[in-house]
């Protein structure tokens, strides 16, 4: 699994703090630690920066390629940042995160990632948001983003769809359309663009104690449709210890042969079932429980897990 470390978010406190106090140990302590725990590359959510874009975007490039050599991938709104950013990489190729299928984002970013020999993650969204259905998602690729990128000559082995993990607190539906997402894109072009998504977004606005389990268990089910690329939290030893048991179909114990079966009842186009789960091991009924809420058979509430 090529895993994009999630870590350096605006979003985050401590990372808002470093920003204001360029605190350049910060990031480079961060950098370091998710690049040790197995992360491939870096994603820098640093927002839209509209007023120091053009002092921050080069700092922290210079600041993080100082102590690593994975490619950077810059998540912002802000083209201009993006581009003043990308003037500054010399190590990996980089990447953008992300262009749409909107019209004014898809006419500029594209051109951006081509001028910079950078990689384009391209979301399947178009103007009137986020379509609910797998089949729409594909659309969007087929008809939108993969076209754009053939008529200005982009490489489609630089391009990276993503078709967009939704939370499963308010958009429980859209859990199982996007495993089918992933699952269609691989088939949906030759040769196939690669295929990412944002792992954590499935536990957004869940009780904290809750979140670790919801994204390993949909990280076994995105890995059974062939997912192999993700943006995700590479400190998160159970999150990567599933996906280490996954790939080397560690079966050596109860919860792991568990996710392994979940992951080949996915790979199979088939539903986990109880015959797979011991109901007694209160580890393998939580796992169950949340697949349940995944696949969209049993609604979702904080507490599900007591239910």
């Amino acid at each position: 699994m090529y895993i994009i470390g999630e870590n350096i978010h605006i979003i985050s406190d401590k990372v808002k703090a470093a920003l204001r106090e360029k605190d350049a140990k910060f990031f480079q302590d961060l950098a370091v630690k998710q690049a040790e725990a197995g992360a491939q590359a870096l994603d820098l959510n640093l927002g839209p920066r509209k007023k120091d874009w053009d002092k921050v975007f080069p700092w922290m490039v210079e600041t993080v390629e100082a102590v690593i050599d994975l490619p950077i991938s810059f998540d912002s709104t802000n083209l201009l940042g993006i581009e003043a950013g990308l003037k500054k990489v010399t190590k990996a190729q980089a990447i953008i995160n992300s262009t749409s299928a909107e019209p004014e984002r898809l006419e500029k970013v594209p051109l951006l990632a081509k001028e910079y020999d950078a990689r384009l993650i391209a979301l399947t969204m178009g103007k009137s948001g986020i379509p609910v259905g797998a089949d729409e998602r594909v659309t969007i690729a087929l008809e939108k983003l993969i076209p754009r990128a053939l008529e200005i000559d982009y490489p489609i082995e630089n391009l990276i769809i993503d078709p967009l993990v939704l939370t499963v607190s308010g958009c429980q539906e859209y859990c199982p359309e996007c495993l089918e997402a992933v699952r269609t894109l691989q088939y949906a072009w030759d040769p196939p663009p690669s295929i990412s998504v944002g792992l954590s977004n499935v536990s957004n606005a869940v009780p904290h104690e809750n979140r670790g389990l919801i994204n390993q268990v949909y990280c076994a089910m995105l890995m059974g449709t062939g997912l192999k690329m993700m943006i995700a939290d590479p400190l998160d030893k159970e999150l990567m210890e599933t996906i280490r048991v996954i790939e080397d179909r560690d079966e050596s114990t109860p919860v792991g042969n568990l996710y392994i079966k979940i992951h080949d009842r996915i790979e199979a186009m088939e539903e986990p079932t109880l015959d797979d789960v011991d109901m007694a091991d209160p580890e393998q009924a939580a796992i169950w429980k949340t697949v349940q809420i995944l696949l969209n058979k049993v609604i979702y509430a904080d507490s599900y897990l007591e239910q």
